[in-house]
């Protein structure tokens, strides 16, 4: 049982690093939401004893490999990301679903500050607004992907 529990949490970790690197058609590929944001927010909000900022920085190698971008890139948004969710989960999972959206909202733009902050140190990339279309994608899919791994979850009895 306790195998599945894990197990459970890995398999949404690596569908979502699957739906994060898979190739999507270039118009709507600028609208990607963060998946791997998404599910770590979710696992860091509801159980934050099992994902933290470790299992954060770990995914985010694995993205920074599956990407190909500079090593620790993602390592260092996700983590920063997570950890902002998981000093503050207890009051964050009292906000209803909607609120948690806003939240979510407010988490991936802050994601997305930091690569960009690391990317233009690195490379002098410069800002464009559409950086920003995956902000808005990730919180209206944020109910959906709340509901989906909280009854999953639940069915599994994973605490």
């Amino acid at each position: 049982m306790i195998k599945t529990r894990h197990t459970a949490i890995v398999a949404t970790i690596i569908i979502a690093l699957v739906l994060q690197i898979m190739p999507l058609p270039i118009q709507i590929d600028t609208y990607r939401p963060d998946w791997v944001l998404i599910v770590l927010s979710y696992w860091a909000m509801a159980l934050p004893h099992r994902v933290n900022v470790g299992v954060a920085f770990l995914t985010g190698i694995a993205m920074d490999i599956l990407l190909g971008t500079a090593l620790g890139i993602h390592c260092f948004a996700l983590s920063v990301s997570v950890y902002t969710l998981a000093a503050n989960y207890q009051r964050l999972r009292n906000y209803s679903v909607w609120q948690q959206a806003i939240i979510i909202g407010l988490i991936s733009a802050l994601y997305h500050a930091v690569l960009f902050w690391l990317q233009h140190l690195l490379t002098g990339i410069p800002f464009q607004l559409s950086y920003l279309w995956p902000v808005a994608s990730s919180m209206v899919l944020w109910p959906w992907i709340f509901w989906l791994l909280r009854k999953a979850r639940r069915q599994l009895n994973i605490s």
